[in-house]
């Protein structure tokens, strides 16, 4: 019987064999699915996370030197595409993808930076309209905050020399796109706040891409607007275009013309406004005037001004009858009061020790301080008494006193 000779592989072998097999057929590849089970590692930074259909799953890793530039929040439930190489990780022996690159499914990238930034920033309060400042009718001075190579600038110029030719316009140039540009555009709106020689500013660009507009939808560009003091005028792209800015600032103009268009009234609708104003004015006061005068002749007419004394006269003589009235009242108050003072200084007589002396009675006073004796004990022998009559006094020695 014939023996075949076994073929006996490592472990290590296999894997080895595997992995090249693998990374042979699948490198370079594309995978759609959800993402499940992410991780990241705090320390490493690396990603770790499956990707599932309705009926499979497959590991994934992306190391932190790929995921760095990712542009977007990765987590769970998110449809993408996964770009890298199938490999095996030989210490668990089991097969996963090597993420270099992921989209969002159904989106670009900068469009889901766009709708994340926009919900945090409509969370903290950014976009409420209570917050909004308004926009002086007249502004004296304007400050635009744009390329001054772009389109925008001429267009906003043009449009302004139009409306009202002698405002003035401060020109601060930044850059509108490119790496650096949304840095640029919040410095200009800082200085202008810091230096406080504007009365509104305009913050825009022309048109473009999403990604040439996007330093207007940077978050740094939006934190300057939404700090600004000074009321801030967004003019970026088309009417179609939307950013961050657009949502932050207190007014958003379609176009950068027609920016210079909401920022100033027509002077020549003004001037007529103000011609129909004077004249409403003018009207308004002579109509006054008029009305004021009818009310003079009627004053001119009344007794009041052609003889203004008349009115007292009867003021006069009802003040001499009140006099009249008064010293009358007075008179007869006095006369009842003298009446009654002279009845009870009668009754007062009648009850005196004169009268008492009057009726055959006498006092009795001691010497030497002629005080009134009304007891036999306050005298005693030898004392001198005063006795007073009706007529006269008399004074005496006590030879005795008892009860």
């Amino acid at each position: 019987m014939l023996q075949v000779e076994r073929q006996i592989y490592s472990v290590s072998e296999i894997t080895a064999n595997i992995r090249y097999l693998l990374e042979e057929h699948f490198s370079g590849v594309w995978v759609e699915g959800e993402v499940s089970n992410f991780k990241l590692h705090n320390a490493s930074g690396h990603m770790y996370f499956s990707l599932k259909d309705e009926t499979a799953q497959l590991q994934c890793v992306m190391f932190r030197r790929e995921n760095q530039g990712l542009g977007f929040e990765l987590k769970e439930g998110l449809k993408v595409l996964c770009f890298g190489r199938i490999s095996v990780y030989p210490i668990r022996g089991q097969y996963q993808l090597y993420v270099e690159r992921i989209e969002p499914k159904g989106v670009g990238v900068l469009q889901l930076r766009f709708e994340e930034l926009k919900e945090k920033l409509r969370k903290e309060g950014l976009f409420e309209e209570s917050r909004k400042k308004p926009i002086p009718y007249l502004p004296n001075r304007i400050g635009l905050v744009t390329s001054i190579d772009g389109a925008a600038l001429h267009d906003i110029l043009k449009v302004l020399d139009r409306r009202f030719s002698n405002v003035h316009v401060l020109v601060y140039p930044v850059q509108v796109q490119g790496a650096g540009a949304a840095e640029s555009i919040a410095r200009a709106i800082d200085d202008f706040n810091d230096w406080e020689n504007a009365d509104v500013l305009i913050v825009g660009r022309g048109g473009g891409s999403l990604e040439d507009l996007w330093a207007f939808n940077e978050e740094v560009t939006a934190r300057a607007i939404f700090r600004s003091d000074i009321p801030v005028i967004s003019a970026v792209g088309h009417e179609v275009d939307f950013t961050i800015a657009d949502f932050t600032a207190d007014l958003r103009a379609p176009t950068p013309s027609a920016a210079a268009e909401l920022v100033v009234p027509l002077k020549e609708e003004l001037a007529l406004k103000i011609t129909d104003w004077k004249g409403r004015l003018f009207q308004a006061v002579a109509g006054r005037m008029k009305l004021l005068k009818r009310e003079l002749e009627v004053l001119e007419q009344s007794r009041a001004l052609r003889d203004p004394l008349g009115i007292f006269e009867i003021k006069f003589q009802r003040l001499d009858e009140l006099k009249r009235s008064l010293a009358g009242l007075f008179e007869t108050f006095f006369r009842l009061k003298k009446e009654k003072l002279f009845g009870f200084l009668g009754k007062l007589e009648a009850l005196g020790p004169v009268a008492t002396l009057r009726r055959g009675f006498s006092v009795s006073l001691k010497l030497p301080e002629e005080k009134v004796l009304t007891s036999f004990r306050l005298v005693k022998r030898g004392d001198e008494v005063k006795t007073r009559l009706k007529e006269g006094f008399f004074i005496s020695r006590v030879e005795e006193a008892g009860a």
